[in-house]
């Protein structure tokens, strides 16, 4: 596995936290670690990373108000809290602040591997939707998303909704492979809640009314995780 990814742990039990930099490095993760709020912050102004895992009940400074500080630098980097304590109270505070993910303690140290491995995944997916790309063929179906255009060789053009182009732009990006629900809807609906869900559902079965005039073609629902178009060769 080839990985040059940047994490900043900042974590005040220094047993535990350098077992856990060991553990990150041998997955081939580039690790800072950091004893307290206030080294961490300064370890962060002073490099660029690309995840920040924050225990919570640190001295000086607690990962509350570090993750506050960060996200003032940058509200796109994903953070995980680690924490010993399970109110719920907490947990809410941490997303509210901006958090990506929450690990209670102690916790499997390959369950945080698979969390840091969603997060980048996810962020590279939504990198690849601000693609200059927008010129797609996938079946017998040429797509212009420029344009919100989706021919069918001999049958009259469709022009796209914005929200139908975005939603099969993100598609035919990911083709064969997992769109995750709340990545779509976060990207183009800005909100990821039970009226959102139930838009993007309308707007699937738009989609899937354009498509059926190529058989092998097919956009299937993968229960609570999100859809997959498909090609069949």
């Amino acid at each position: 596995m080839k990985t040059n990814k940047k994490i900043l742990l900042v974590e005040d039990d220094s047993n535990f936290g350098r077992i856990l930099k060991e553990y990150l490095s041998i997955n081939k993760y580039n690790v800072d670690l950091a004893s307290n709020g206030i080294e961490g912050y300064e370890k962060f102004t002073r490099s660029e990373y690309d995840l920040c895992i924050l225990d919570v009940m640190m001295p000086y400074k607690d990962g509350f108000t570090l993750a506050k500080e960060i996200r003032e630098k940058n509200d796109q980097i994903p953070i995980i809290f680690l924490t010993a304590k399970t109110l719920k109270e907490d947990v809410l505070k941490g997303y509210k602040i901006g958090a990506d993910d929450y690990l209670t303690k102690p916790f499997d140290s390959e369950i945080l591997l698979a969390k840091i491995k969603s997060l980048f995944s996810r962020k590279n997916l939504l990198k690849s939707d601000s693609s200059s790309v927008y010129e797609f063929s996938f079946g017998k179906f040429n797509f212009n998303s420029k344009l919100r255009m989706l021919n069918y060789d001999g049958h009259e053009p469709i022009k796209l909704s914005p929200k139908e182009n975005e939603l099969l732009k993100m598609l035919v990006l990911n083709l064969n492979d997992l769109l995750p629900r709340d990545i779509a809807l976060n990207k183009i609906w800005r909100d990821d809640n039970y009226f959102t869900s139930r838009s993007m559902d309308v707007y699937i079965a738009k989609l899937r009314k354009y498509l059926e005039t190529d058989k092998k073609i097919k956009i299937i629902n993968i229960h609570g995780e999100g859809f997959r178009l498909t090609v069949d060769n």
